[in-house]
């Protein structure tokens, strides 16, 4: 895996050791990046915006955000056995200082509120047999964490049926392989 553009472009990010993290396929991340940066259907930049990385994993998807002028990024992530590498990974690129690591369990309550920041994009990559995702809905909503215009791009196996809260509305959904990513609004 590697950085795809940016000021990073080409560096590598190292991957989990064990067979319980699912990173980001390179193809799958170049598509999202496609999608934000050309479609009409939402409005969201990533150069100066604030980016939430939930499940983040060896922060891949967070990482590139970085690479590509996001002003910062938060990566929550609470699986011990990824934490050194993400650790490592954001490391590795030296000199930046525009991050911060929450090692929190997502579904603790108040666990998002506790950030006291509005997010422009919130990634969601939770297990693909994870099937508690409305909770977090329903925290990002309350939370009031995602900004007026913001998007929630959502990455999940092809197959799954997950319940998206009535205030929640799929702009663009997209399938890569076994992945389905969504990208979502919440209605005003």
């Amino acid at each position: 895996m590697r950085i795809i553009s940016g000021s990073f472009r080409g560096k590598k990010i190292l991957e989990p050791k064990d067979i319980k993290t699912r990173p980001l396929k390179d193809l799958t991340k170049e598509s999202i990046f496609n999608i934000i940066d050309h479609s009409n259907k939402f409005k969201v930049q990533i150069v100066g915006a604030n980016v939430l990385d939930l499940f983040s994993g060896v922060g891949s998807f967070g990482i590139e955000c970085l690479s590509r002028g996001a002003k910062e990024v938060i990566f929550t992530e609470n699986y011990k056995g990824v934490l050194s590498v993400l650790k490592k990974n954001l490391i590795n690129l030296k000199y930046i200082n525009n991050y911060k690591i929450v090692e929190k369990d997502i579904y603790k309550e108040n666990t998002l509120s506790l950030l006291n920041e509005m997010f422009d994009i919130i990634f969601l990559d939770p297990p693909y047999k994870d099937k508690n995702l409305h909770r977090i809905f329903i925290s990002i909503k309350n939370g009031n964490i995602l900004k007026k215009n913001g998007i929630i791009i959502l990455h999940r196996h092809k197959n799954e049926k997950d319940l998206i809260p009535n205030n929640f509305k799929i702009v663009e959904e997209k399938k890569y392989g076994i992945s389905k990513i969504n990208f979502i609004s919440l209605l005003s």
